[in-house]
């Protein structure tokens, strides 16, 4: 007969499995204690705040809210019927609700998004809705014969339902037609894919800029003695102990048509004194301030890299026949892919989201779209400044995308 050995235990004779089983389920439990208030924290800065900007970019509930009673009236018609007499005396009725409740201009700021101009009718509309008397079709028009466009009330019929694409057809310079469809905005009109393009295009240009510049700091960080490298390193961290505030404000004195660029230029006879360069308030001072203030980041990833890359692959493809150019293409460049995708990807993002200094240095020229943003946030509309954030976010997930399809986010080295 075989033997059957008992099984294991642990000295207070519980199965070693189990005892096992214990143990791994409390560690755990501790690993988790241990980053819940991380978790916590990124929780509620982070993703509630990126949740409720998406929410608020398809959710405005001004005008169903205080509309009711015409909000009924578009449930119980088919989209583009013509408003009849009971529609008018349903908006009569909300009118004056809404001069009781003070709400006809916040229902009126909502079709005013999609009908630019019209919180003013529901706001004069409201004062004078007690003296409507039926027939109120007859009565709203003679207040103001804008209450019989279409377009008016195609809007009112998309805004009687909180939730709305309507945000993302402006970001997208769409606007809804009388018949419910969607047609382009006028030229002259269209700012929103333009100021995208234009950020974008400044940020790749401020990147390669970046590039340029910080590959030779980077690989003199790299090569020079230690405390050579250590005073150069140093250069190069200081701004980030100095103000933002007070770097950009120091460029504006550096670069405007009296600063001390172009006095220099005019005292060693370069330009004239009528023909002092225009380098502030426009798209050249915000590169020039912008690549400035985000070259460190471009220079710490590449040194991250170069300072791993050993001198004996250089000396071992010149002894092969190679030349400077060839050892520089063939050897040294494809190391340091990683850090250069790492820092551009860095430095493009960065750039993409600036605000404060191209609202101090761009002047008109040189906004981007987060100075359209934050206009919108604080004066404007702000279920359109969250649909423009959200598709940034949209634009800057894409990057990582491609960053991991091209490079591998796995190499990214940040420093």
């Amino acid at each position: 007969m075989t033997d059957i050995s008992p099984p294991l235990t642990t000295s207070d004779g519980r199965p070693l499995k189990t005892a096992l089983a214990t143990a791994q389920a409390r560690a755990r439990r501790r690993a988790f204690l241990l980053v819940a208030p991380l978790l916590l924290f990124v929780v509620v800065t982070f993703i509630l705040p990126i949740g409720q900007m998406l929410q608020r970019s398809i959710h405005h509930d001004g005008f169903s809210k205080a509309s009711p009673q015409v909000t009924a009236w578009f449930d119980s018609t088919e989209a583009g019927a013509e408003p009849d007499e009971a529609a008018f005396a349903a908006l009569a009725a909300d009118l004056k609700q809404m001069k009781a409740d003070k709400t006809a201009g916040e229902a009126g700021t909502r079709i005013n998004y999609t009908v630019p101009g019209t919180r003013s009718l529901f706001t004069a509309a409201a004062r004078s809705a007690d003296k409507l008397q039926p027939r109120y079709k007859e009565a709203m028009l003679a207040l103001d014969p804008k209450w019989g466009d279409a377009l008016i009330w195609q809007a009112m019929r998309d805004a009687a339902h909180p939730y709305t694409t309507d945000f993302y057809l402006i970001a997208t310079d769409y606007q809804r037609t009388a018949d419910g469809g969607v047609e382009k905005v006028p030229e002259n009109q269209r700012i929103y894919l333009w100021l995208f393009g234009k950020t974008f295009i400044l940020s790749a240009i401020i990147t390669f800029v970046c590039l340029v510049l910080a590959f030779p700091i980077a690989h003199m960080l790299a090569t020079l003695p230690m405390a050579k490298a250590n005073l150069l390193m140093i250069l190069v961290l200081l701004p980030f102990w100095t103000s933002l505030l007070v770097r950009t404000t120091s460029w504006i004195v550096l670069l405007q048509g009296q600063g001390v660029v172009n006095n220099i230029l005019v005292s060693a006879g370069l330009v004239s004194d009528d023909g002092r360069l225009s380098m502030i308030y426009n798209q050249t001072g915000t590169i020039i301030v912008m690549t400035h203030i985000l070259l460190p980041f471009m220079v710490l990833p590449l040194y991250s890299v170069m300072r791993t890359i050993k001198p004996t692959y250089a000396r071992a493809a010149r002894s092969l026949g190679a030349t400077s150019w060839t050892t520089f293409r063939r050897i040294y460049l494809p190391l340091t892919l990683p850090g250069i995708g790492a820092g551009s990807l860095l430095v493009f993002i960065l750039a993409v989201g600036y605000y404060i200094t191209p609202a101090l240095v761009g002047g008109a020229d040189g906004q981007l779209i987060s100075n359209l943003i934050q206009f919108h946030m604080t004066k404007s509309n702000w279920s359109l400044a969250a649909a423009l954030s959200a598709m940034l976010l949209a634009g800057v997930l894409v990057l990582y995308w491609l960053y991991d399809r091209l490079v591998g986010i796995d190499k990214l080295k940040l420093g």
